[in-house]
């Protein structure tokens, strides 16, 4: 015999973050990006935020949508989307790191693992970068893929490379204009 809350299914609004459209499958690779380890972990973890932003799951990796904070109904529904997820960054690990992650229950640990062990400073990859920025030169390409070029090397650069809060900031330009007057 079915009773009432056998058939009452939970629906979701799609802005929900435990919404789950007919797009979410766990066979889905949501970026073309494999992450390998440290050489890639800074294109691999903006372009995996990004494409998680879009599906509206960035809360379960970052930690705002954690089963804690759901009511005991919707447990169930966190812990499939928890899968999902999961499911998504395995699909995107390369065979190497997939063992590290494999038997990993929930996303928002596994991407912190990740960024803790994998996302260093590449002092090198900065050096050859601001090398590649300051000896790029458009010879025979046109200006606007010259211009995409510096663009993509600039946009890797910002990213490896930490900005300065505020109050660094205000320091730096108080030291300028003392330094200037």
């Amino acid at each position: 015999m079915v009773t009432d809350s056998m058939t009452k299914e939970q629906t979701f609004a799609y802005t929900h973050p435990l919404y789950l459209g007919p797009s979410n499958t766990p066979g889905i690779v949501l970026i073309p990006t494999k992450f390998t380890g440290s050489e890639n972990y800074g294109l691999w973890s903006r372009t995996m935020k990004v494409a998680l932003l879009g599906k509206r799951k960035l809360g379960s990796v970052n930690g705002t949508c954690t089963k804690k904070n759901c009511n005991s109904e919707l447990h169930e529904q966190w812990e499939t989307c928890n899968v999902i997820v999961l499911s998504w960054l395995m699909n995107t690990v390369s065979t190497e790191l997939l063992s590290g992650i494999s038997y990993a229950t929930n996303a928002h640990l596994v991407l912190e693992v990740l960024r803790k062990r994998f996302d260093k400073v590449n002092r090198i990859r900065i050096f050859q970068l601001h090398r590649a920025i300051n000896t790029l030169s458009q010879g025979t390409d046109s200006v606007s893929t010259y211009f995409m070029k510096l663009k993509s090397l600039w946009n890797e650069y910002d990213a490896m490379v930490p900005t300065p809060n505020s109050k660094d900031c205000g320091s730096y330009v108080a030291i300028k204009v003392v330094a200037v007057s």
